[in-house]
This record gives C-alpha cells, sequence and structure tokens, in this order.
C-alpha cells in the first residue's frame, strides 16, 4: 500500500519504463486494491503488470501471490482481508493510500495490512494455488519475515514455485544456501518500497513474450522458457 506520496502508479509505470523492465509485478502487503490503477495506468505503454500480493502467513512468513488477471488477485485479497485483523493507525503507521490511474486518492485503506492473516503458510500457497497464481517465498534472505529466518527450512512438501532473494544478497553463495535445499528455483526482485528502488535488482528471464503463462512456464522451466539469472542493477 502507498505510505510513499511519491509511489503512485503513473510514477511506477514511468519509472520502469526508464530502467528498461519489461515486466512488474504490484503486490502489495495483503491488498490488491492498488493493481488494477496500476494496470490501467500501464495501458499503451511496453510494461506488462503482473497482478499480485504480499501475504503475510500465520508464522509471519512473507508470500508473493502473482496471478493470471486482476481478478483472481482481487479474490485472494478477499480471502486475506477475512483473515486480517486491527485498524491502522495512521499517526503510527502511516496512510494506506489507494489511488486511481490518474494518482489521485480514492481512500485510505482502514484494514492493518502490516499485520499477520490467521491462514498458515501452507493454506498461503493453496489459497495463490487454488487461484490460478503462483507463490513465491519473499526475500529469503533476510533476517525478518522470511521462510528461512522464520521456519528454519522449507518444508519438503510445500509446494512453492519460486524463492526471492533480495538485492542484498550475496548471489554467488544464494543459489547453494537457498536453492539446493528447496529444489526451487531462484528469483530476485527490487522489493520496491520507494520510487528509487524500482529497478534495484531484477531477473533475466528466456520467455516468448510477456504473459502471465509464459513466466508460469519459465519458472518451471518448460518448453525452452527459463530463469537466466538473478540480476543487481549496476
Amino acid at each position: 500500500m502507498m505510505r510513499d506520496s511519491l509511489n503512485t502508479c503513473w510514477t511506477i509505470v514511468k519509472t520502469a519504463l526508464e530502467k528498461g523492465l519489461d515486466m512488474i509485478a504490484i503486490c502489495d502487503h495483503n491488498s490488491a486494491r492498488n493493481v488494477a490503477a496500476t494496470v490501467r495506468a500501464a495501458q499503451g505503454s511496453s510494461v506488462r503488470i503482473v497482478p499480485g500480493l504480499e501475504i503475510t502467513s500465520s508464522e509471519e512468513v512473507h508470500v508473493v501471490g502473482l496471478f493470471p488477471s486482476i481478478n483472481e488477485a482481487q479474490l485472494a485479497q478477499d480471502e486475506v482481508y477475512a483473515r486480517l485483523s486491527g485498524t491502522n493507525d495512521e499517526e503510527a503507521i502511516g496512510y494506506q493510500v489507494v489511488v486511481d490511474e490518474f494518482d489521485m486518492v480514492e481512500d485510505m485503506e482502514q484494514a492493518l495490512l502490516i499485520g499477520a492473516t490467521t491462514l498458515d503458510i501452507y493454506k498461503v500457497v493453496d489459497l495463490i494455488h487454488g487461484l490460478g497464481g503462483l507463490a513465491v517465498a519473499s526475500h529469503v534472505d533476510r533476517p525478518g519475515f522470511g521462510i528461512f529466518s522464520q521456519l528454519g527450512f522449507v518444508p519438503s512438501d510445500l509446494k512453492l514455485d519460486a524463492l526471492e532473494i533480495s538485492r542484498h544478497a550475496n548471489w554467488n553463495s544464494a543459489k547453494e544456501k537457498f536453492g539446493r535445499p528447496s529444489n526451487c528455483p531462484l528469483i530476485a526482485s527490487s522489493d520496491a518500497h520507494y520510487v528509487e528502488d524500482i529497478g534495484a535488482a531484477y531477473t533475466e528471464v528466456l520467455m516468448a513474450d510477456t504473459s502471465f503463462e509464459e513466466l508460469r512456464s519459465a519458472i518451471q522451466g518448460v518448453d525452452g522458457r527459463e530463469i537466466v539469472r538473478p540480476c543487481r542493477a549496476a
């Protein structure tokens, strides 16, 4: 959710274009309310917007759900909202702004999006997959809210699609440290909470186009599609 006044839909799209990014995901904490406006802001541009949200499990593990369309992301949000408690304290936490594609404020989200849901990590992954999405364990190298920091390992029966490493990771050792125990492909993203961080890390992917199904094929490593490498901006 947009707590930084510069983090508006058009600014995000404009910055992605300037950074040469072909595909970005919009994944607010426990919410998809700004996804549709960002999709509309990107219409006519070369940037493909992947609808998503970053769900906090009951164990306080962050899991990104990436979805084929806005509809699935909104359905996931409905399930998440039903399992969140608390009200946002704007003085302590900041405003949770919902905007339109012209960056005009439409609403202030009052749910406590920084909190954890009552869904355990298995139910989070099942929710994402049940809506045709991809489940990515967020920033697994970080000391907080990652699956290794919270659980200590990736359960062998947890059907994650990928693990995300942050721009702060030592990427030379990340595959050995995080990839081998989980047998999940590693991707990198900027996890940008501020405009200036967009594109700080990204993933080179071999795909025929920027469709969601091509992304799925690349993550699964099928039909000649593949994750090429995680990258850090120069």
